[in-house]
């Protein structure tokens, strides 16, 4: 498949008069632009505070509300789908106002809001809806962030952009499933502290982007030419970036490769499923797959600039089909445990970034967010069906046999 993406987009638009090569350090490592860390920062704090909850989640619907997995499975559907359907209104809004950093304070305060919900709700309904409007927040912020990178990125460097981004986002990954243990091991049961702490870090971080990002990034490479009147007469939403071949296919396999993508909770529950580890144990395979992300998404990251964005997104879903195998090893508790979520962790090393980098480039920089919203959602929805219909084979089959087949 990656022939029909070669590249996946890694040069600019034939419009751009970028420099060939990035800035670079006196000892002559490429420059990371500051906005990226100023932004990684921003998802570092929000991560540890979306992923304190979800690494409870699993256990709090499944052993907590006593739901089945079918019950779990249309959960985590809506925990991967909903924000897809207004994360195209995000990337639009960004292209339109021209003032990216605005639409993505709307998308965190909008998960702040959720935060808030959960130390109120009970009930699966009411988890649901609160879920729900936190992944309003997140479809609303992530297009406007991630073109905010791209646009400060120079072209042969948007991999290791995105890879540092991700990096410093997955380290909130990897802290917000401890800092879930420790309050759990401290208090056993205090669901409603671990909901506290959340919101804490959620408005850390929702602060730290509305005092210290800029509004306009200062771009890494000259700004193509503005369209023409005739252009934005016959084209005037910026929407005929988004049919063109190349992006056409981006969309094509990425939905098909996310067809084959089921919620990490899945996976964690069957390695539970199989024993080998205390309940109070579960969110530390957030942490486990997480450190994998974080030490693997810059080299990755760095990797796809150098070989191919699409290679190195199809390369990592091969990595997801293998830990869907290794679920079922014979090789004990530790070691399935530890092969199945560094297995994970470079799935989402490979691709997240990745995608994220090649949509970017592949449209004219007026249609960037827009064009990252399309990669993003197509990715989302394919997910959410996957999760759907996996939770119904889990019930019927098995876990072993489900992930098998």
């Amino acid at each position: 498949m990656y022939l029909a993406l070669r590249d996946g987009g890694a040069a600019a638009p034939p419009t751009a008069a970028a420099p060939t090569d990035a800035p670079r350090t006196r000892h002559g490592r490429r420059r990371v632009p500051r906005v990226v860390v100023t932004l990684g920062l921003v998802s570092l704090l929000t991560d540890i505070s979306s992923e304190s909850v979800a690494a409870v989640l699993p256990l709090y619907l499944t052993l907590g509300l006593g739901l089945s997995t079918v019950a779990y499975g249309l959960v985590d559907a809506l925990y991967q789908g909903v924000g897809a359907l207004v994360r195209v209104a995000g990337g639009w809004g960004a292209d339109r106002t021209g003032r990216p950093k605005w639409v993505a304070f709307l998308g965190y305060a909008t998960s702040c809001v959720a935060r808030v919900g959960l130390l109120v709700a009970t009930g699966a309904g009411a988890v649901a809806a609160v879920v729900a409007l936190d992944r309003v927040g997140k479809g609303i912020r992530t297009a406007p962030r991630d073109a905010m990178i791209s646009a400060a990125a120079p072209p042969d460097g948007v991999g290791l952009a995105f890879g540092v981004h991700r990096a410093l986002d997955t380290t909130g990954a990897v802290l917000g499933p401890l800092v879930a243990f420790l309050l759990l091991w401290w208090i056993p049961g205090g669901y409603l502290t671990v909901m506290v702490a959340s919101l804490g870090f959620a408005l850390l971080g929702l602060a730290l982007l509305g005092l210290f990002v800029e509004d306009r990034p200062r771009p890494a490479a000259p700004a193509p030419s503005a369209p023409t009147a005739a252009d934005a007469a016959d084209d005037p939403g910026g929407w005929r970036e988004l049919r063109t071949p190349a992006m056409r296919r981006l969309l094509l396999v990425a939905g098909l490769l996310g067809v084959l993508t089921i919620g990490d909770g899945f996976l964690y529950l069957a390695l539970l499923d199989r024993g080998g580890f205390a309940v109070h144990w579960f969110p530390l395979l957030y942490v486990g797959t997480s450190l994998a992300y974080l030490v693997l998404a810059v080299p990755l990251g760095a990797l796809a600039d150098r070989w191919g964005r699409a290679r190195t997104m199809v390369t990592g879903h091969g990595a997801l089909v293998a830990a869907y195998g290794a679920t079922t090893l014979p090789l004990g508790a530790v070691g399935t445990t530890v092969l199945t979520v560094v297995l994970l962790g470079a799935f989402y090393a490979a691709t997240d970034g990745v995608l994220a980098a090649a949509a970017g480039r592949i449209v004219a920089p007026r249609s960037r967010a827009r064009g990252i919203a399309a990669a993003q959602t197509v990715v989302a929805v394919s997910r959410m069906a996957a999760s759907a219909g996996f939770g119904v084979l889990w019930f019927w089959i098995g876990p072993g046999s489900a992930l098998l087949g």
